[in-house]
């Protein structure tokens, strides 16, 4: 789990970490410095409003003691989760270009209404990441086995490097093709993904939801347990990379499927350059009897 934490913490934080670069960047160099105070102000709320989310969907959950409606809720959670995150993958895809100026348009317009709306600029433009980062790290956390500490450790150190890499593109120490780090590292949580959408149809499963919780397609298990120790440890490794469950269902084994190929093949389909608009016909010459 703490590869596959680190990654959506490096990813989805990297994401709000140089929006927060660009926007501090922008201020700077228009010599308004007196607005940074309420943009840091909107990026702290937008920080600690994205924990609290977490904690509550921690208390929630750990409150109920029923099994099959915790089952319940940690399957919509999850299936919640990879809709948010397959959706922020593909519109950072396209928007990785146009962030920069999109956002300092913004800035400008907030500028010229006060420090709220800087607050709010900020606070929209980090708390959507935040958000969708607490929901996902908490349904990669919640599905882990074993102590949380491995992986809640992976996520923030993704979320660390991810801060250190946004202060190195403020300050120009660092150049990063941005549309090719977020290329692999979103193919990467597509992985990671369909691993959470196969884990909360198994939730569904096992909430008597869906049918087919005994019809098991696999058994990873009995494979990791030919190899002892290292059994044990491979066994960690790909539960953490790709949510692999002891038990694979058909159902889970198809959802997992039928995300993974389609989607996985749609983000690496290449996107050309915009094809040029066809030039508009001559308007037909005047006849001579016209003039």
């Amino acid at each position: 789990m703490f590869l596959g934490n680190y990654l959506i913490g490096l990813r989805e934080g990297l994401e709000a970490a140089l929006v927060v670069s660009i926007l501090i960047a922008y201020l700077v160099k228009t010599g308004n410095r007196r607005a940074l105070l309420p943009v840091w102000t909107g990026v702290g709320i937008a920080i600690a409003l994205s924990v609290a989310f977490g904690m509550v969907l921690q208390f929630l959950v750990a409150q109920e003691n029923h099994f099959k409606i915790q089952e319940l809720a940690g399957g919509i959670l999850s299936i919640v989760a990879v809709g948010l995150v397959t959706w922020m993958i593909f519109w950072m895809r396209s928007a990785a270009r146009g962030i920069k100026a999109e956002l300092e348009g913004k800035l400008d317009s907030a500028l010229d209404m006060g420090p709220r709306a800087l607050t709010v600029v900020a606070f929209l433009a980090v708390g959507r990441e935040g958000l969708e980062t607490a929901l996902f790290l908490w349904t990669n956390i919640a599905h882990s086995n074993g102590s949380p500490v491995l992986p809640v450790t992976g996520a923030f150190a993704g979320l660390l490097t991810a801060v250190l890499l946004g202060y190195l593109l403020y300050r120009g120490g660092l150049n990063l093709n941005l549309q090719r780090f977020f290329k692999w590292t979103g193919a990467a949580l597509v992985v990671v993904a369909a691993g959470v959408l196969g884990y909360g149809f198994h939730d569904l499963q096992e909430a008597d939801v869906l049918p087919g919780l005994t019809a098991v397609a696999l058994e990873p298990w009995k494979l990791f347990d030919e190899f002892g120790t290292v059994g044990d440890w491979l066994q960690t490794f790909f539960q953490g990379i790709f949510n692999v469950t002891p038990q694979i269902t058909w159902l889970q084994l198809i959802a997992w499927t039928a995300y993974l190929v389609p989607v996985m093949f749609l983000f690496l389909r290449p996107t050309g350059p915009a094809r040029p608009a066809k030039p508009s016909a001559p308007a037909p010459a005047p006849s001579p009897e016209a003039a």
